[in-house]
């Protein structure tokens, strides 16, 4: 009557149906986990909060109000719709020229004006997962590796090698020197992968660093040219986040690096750039390639009609963008706030004798649970990371998933939630941590951890009516599709 299929896996591509996309991780666990029970103020009160999404949902305010002072920024509007044929009809890949110089001229800005930006160098793409992996494509062969320090991005593992089959070697970094890039671990990695037979065909950072909250000081930028230059291998800067930093030292941008060295070979200079951390707007997908090598810039467009930005977007933002005095309030009060919230986090945690690595900079910070491990292993951050997520409800991610070599440490982000969702979170750690110190402090008793995961806590799920306000506001939810794999760059 038919053919029966004993394996509908058969019917699909292996690279479709393998693992490199690195869903199963703890990073993505932990969105299952908020997906399945996620907190709501008043609905669901016991849920767990999202602390795994790096999204700036603290300047949202100021965009809200600049878009209904201009309606006519948008073609859907009466003010606008004049517009509407000529931004629907098909256009230039490239992008519209309004909307790659007002790119490129807030590239410049929010770099403090020291460097500019040519438009003809931009290329646009649908988000910076897509803009990574576009470069990925375009810079390495099936095989070949870029170093990368670590830790490093979660889910740089899914955008730039799924697809690409490009490998990422790790430049191991630690706390001894709060994770800095050395020469000799620069080194050290690229001969580690010379050994392997692995050829390098560049050096991957993020600056300022997701996970890290940290960024790279200008002698560190220096050495990173010196070394690629030296290698004559690429390097790819991921500054998704240069507009977040909120205290000093400023952030180097590293056309400032390269255009104090008149040695440089720029070919093998490329920037991936976003507004989805900057602006707070990740659902436009608004990524952004800058290369000063004109054939990857060629390459880069041609990849780039696979995953455009639609016009009604770029003519949107080319609009917001071009008003200098809207880009210069919204920095100065992103940045304050900020700074605001990343202070109330840490300084709250530093209370119970919870330390973080010292950060100015991204939506996050790094936070230290190494002395709550029962030992300094994996298996022991696994463990304290499901009571996190089971018992105390909250999804911080652990080190773990981003590569870390050191137990204990976790991503925690700060700037997509509320004020009341906040003070709840904060609670559950602070609650969390004493009930710790005190079970460590009687001896005699068992600690009430279960024996399937060594350190589950019954933790009571009463300790956020300690920091409950009238106020009914819902904790934010990513406004994308359910499934991990399709989130954008968190």
């Amino acid at each position: 009557m038919g053919f029966i299929v004993s394996n509908n896996q058969n019917l699909l591509s292996k690279i479709a149906t393998n693992d490199g996309h690195g869903e199963k991780s703890p990073y993505f666990d932990g969105w299952k986990a908020y997906d399945s029970d996620p907190f709501h103020l008043t609905k669901n009160p016991n849920g767990v909060i999202q602390m795994g999404l790096a999204e700036n949902q603290l300047s949202f305010d100021l965009i809200e109000d600049w878009i209904k002072r201009h309606p006519e920024a948008s073609i859907c509007t009466i003010e606008g719709v004049n517009e509407f044929k000529d931004i629907a009809n098909y256009q230039d890949y490239h992008g519209l020229p309004a909307f790659r110089n007002a790119v490129a001229n807030f590239m410049g800005k929010v770099r403090g004006g020291r460097v500019t930006f040519n438009p003809d160098h931009i290329v646009m793409s649908g988000g910076a997962t897509g803009a990574a992996e576009t470069i990925s494509f375009c810079l390495a062969d099936p095989g070949e590796a870029f170093l990368i320090p670590s830790p490093y991005y979660a889910a740089f593992d899914r955008d730039l090698r799924w697809r690409t089959g490009v490998q990422l070697l790790p430049i191991d970094c630690d706390s001894s020197n709060n994770f800095n890039i050395t020469i000799t671990a620069l080194e050290a990695a690229y001969q580690k992968a010379q050994e392997a037979n692995i050829r390098v065909k560049g050096v991957l950072i993020n600056n300022p660093s997701n996970p890290l909250g940290t960024i790279l000081d200008r002698e560190t930028l220096r050495t990173l040219v010196r070394f690629i230059n030296e290698k004559n291998i690429h390097l790819v800067c991921d500054e998704i986040y240069a507009a977040t930093v909120f205290a000093k030292p400023d952030f180097v941008s590293i056309p400032e690096v390269v255009e104090e060295n008149k040695e440089c070979n720029r070919d093998l200079i490329h920037i991936l750039y976003s507004l989805s951390k900057d602006m707070g707007m990740p659902g436009f997908r608004v990524g952004i390639i800058y290369s000063y090598n004109k054939n990857v810039v060629n390459c880069a467009r041609k990849m780039s009609s696979f995953g455009l930005i639609s016009t009604q977007t770029q003519h949107l933002i080319a609009a917001m963008l071009s008003d200098d005095e809207f880009v210069d309030r919204f920095l100065t009060q992103n940045s304050k706030r900020l700074a605001r919230r990343h202070k109330t986090f840490t300084e709250g945690l530093e209370e119970v004798g919870i330390g973080s690595l010292k950060s100015n900079a991204g939506l996050f910070f790094w936070m230290d649970l190494r002395r709550l491990l029962k030992e300094p292993t994996l298996e022991a951050e696994m463990s304290l990371w499901r009571v996190i997520i089971n018992d105390v409800k909250l999804n911080v991610s652990p080190g773990s998933s981003f590569h870390c070599t050191e137990p204990g440490w976790f991503r925690v982000c700060f700037a997509n939630m509320d004020d009341e969702t906040m003070e709840i979170a904060l609670g559950r750690i602070r609650k969390f941590v004493v009930q710790v110190k005190n079970s460590e402090a009687v001896p005699a008793k068992k600690p009430r951890w279960s024996k399937n995961n060594n350190l589950r806590l019954s933790f009571s799920r009463r300790c956020e009516e300690i920091v409950m306000t009238p106020r009914q506001m819902m904790s934010p939810h990513s406004p994308m599709p359910h499934s991990p794999l399709v989130r954008a760059r968190t």
